[in-house]
This record gives structure tokens, sequence and C-alpha cells, in this order.
């Protein structure tokens, strides 16, 4: 989920970088960048606005009615670090629209299934070394099958 919030504040960055803006209109932007197919929530949007402002990226402005957000230099000194090839919004677009394919849920699905199982094995191999070496090959060995596949 880190992750997510990550592209998430990378998005938030490039629509202040247009213009500064209050929460709602940044949860609409996000939306309307994806086409509608990312919907986003006051309870994602304003804990990654905090973080921006803690990671002093951004700055929040509390004079008027409503509080507005604006990008500093920090943050497009980030954006520049984060710059994707091609247009950003595009590959926003993209991959909003993809967690919403049904592949991409079978796929999220099949990775809770390993999680869940993967608990079990660390459960199961606590105080007990070989079983930790067991486990670590089999995480290695699925690792390297999963590069070579990325790599295609």
């Amino acid at each position: 989920m880190k992750r997510r919030r990550g592209f998430v504040q990378v998005a938030i960055l490039h629509l202040l970088n247009e213009e500064s803006m209050h929460g709602y209109q940044i949860m609409k932007g996000l939306g309307e960048r994806s086409n509608g197919a990312y919907s986003a929530s006051a309870g994602t949007v304003y804990p990654a606005l905090q973080e921006l402002v803690d990671q002093n990226l951004i700055e929040l402005d509390t004079e008027s009615d409503k509080k507005t957000y604006s990008i500093n230099e920090n943050g497009k000194k980030r954006l520049e670090e984060k710059r994707v090839e091609g247009d950003f919004w595009i590959e926003w677009k993209e991959r909003m629209m993809w967690r919403k394919s049904e592949e991409s849920v079978q796929l999220r699905a099949a990775m809770d299934r390993w999680e869940a199982e993967f608990r079990k094995a660390m459960k199961q191999a606590r105080g007990n070394p070989e079983s930790v070496f067991e486990l670590i090959a089999f995480i290695d060995e699925m690792t390297d099958r999963l590069k070579k596949k990325s790599t295609k």
C-alpha cells in the first residue's frame, strides 16, 4: 500500500506543479486525469498531502477559508527525480485502468493468498533454522523466476 501512496504523492506533485489547489480539487483532479478509473478518497489524499508537507515538498497555506497546497522547489526537484518516460498522466491513467481490470484483480487475489501462506510458513519456521533457510531458498528461487519473467 505504501508504494501506491508514493505514486499518488507523485501525481499530487504533478497537479500542484500546474497550480495551487485545495484537497477537494486534488481529489477531483486525480479522478479526472484517470478518466474516472481512480476515485480518490480523503483517506488517501489527506495523509499523502500531510506526508508531502512533512517531507517539505509542498507548502500549506491556511490563510484563506480552505487549506491550499502549493508545490515548492523541493517538490519540483522530486518531480525531476521521479520523471517517467513519456507523459506522466498517460502512465497514471493506464496504471489506474489496469488496477480495475479483471486480470489485475485476479493477480492481487493470488498475491493475497500467497502472502497468507507465507505468513504461515514464517510462523512454522520460527526457531527452526533449517526451515528458515529452506524458506529463504524458496523465496530466492521464486524471485529469480520473476526476474526472468519480467525481462522477457
